[in-house]
């Protein structure tokens, strides 16, 4: 079960510090960082050991399942920005 970021996101970036497997992306020393509205979790990369959720000062990461119903598109969100 990965987490997913959700419009919530400020960039805050205290998550990525965290993650243990680098799947929350762009983070501030990548060239899309600026262009970026909101981070992304990989979901084939995050191990589900949520740390992310602790750290996010804004509350916008939760469980896929968790997800509340009026931003359950960004599960799908944050898999299409690792297709790219």
């Amino acid at each position: 079960m990965p987490h997913v970021i959700t419009e919530l996101c400020t960039k805050d970036a205290a998550c990525v510090a965290v993650c243990p497997v680098d799947c929350i992306h762009p983070r501030q020393d990548e060239a899309d960082f600026d262009g970026a509205t909101m981070l992304y979790i990989d979901p084939d990369t995050c191990i589900d050991c949520g740390l992310c959720v602790d750290e996010c000062p804004v509350k916008a990461i939760f469980p896929d399942n968790d997800v509340p119903v009026e931003w359950k598109h960004y599960i799908q969100r944050n898999a299409e920005y690792y297709k790219k």
